[in-house]
């Protein structure tokens, strides 16, 4: 089975991307939860946060850098970037990617 995040990073799907490097590209949620709902996915394959490893960590520390470039471009002051780890706690794509999300309140606990 093909992954749809890998065929998005690597130009296989077609999808519209509002920020891409080297390393990581980002694109709207298709079913956005807020008026601002961005995806941020390293365009390495990584399952879920639980098997990325230290040879990983740069990668990681970049997304969060992107994820402030993003709120810069978007001008975004109050977001939240949130991950999931497995389908309890309700990632549906197999491909570790980061939610970002703004426009709205958020509350806390989430869920």
């Amino acid at each position: 089975m093909t992954c749809i995040f890998c065929g998005i990073a690597d130009g296989s799907i077609k999808s519209q991307l509002i920020y891409e490097d080297e390393h990581v590209v980002a694109f709207k949620d298709l079913n956005p939860q807020a008026p601002t709902h961005l995806l941020i996915i390293p365009r390495k394959h990584i399952a879920r946060l639980c098997e990325a490893d230290e040879k990983d960590a740069a990668l990681l520390g970049h997304i969060l850098l992107v994820a402030k470039k993003l709120a810069q471009q978007f001008d975004l002051k109050d977001f939240r970037l949130v991950t999931n780890n497995g389908k309890g706690a309700g990632q549906s794509v197999d491909h570790l990617h980061f939610h970002m999300m703004a426009g709205r309140r958020f509350l806390w606990p989430a869920g």
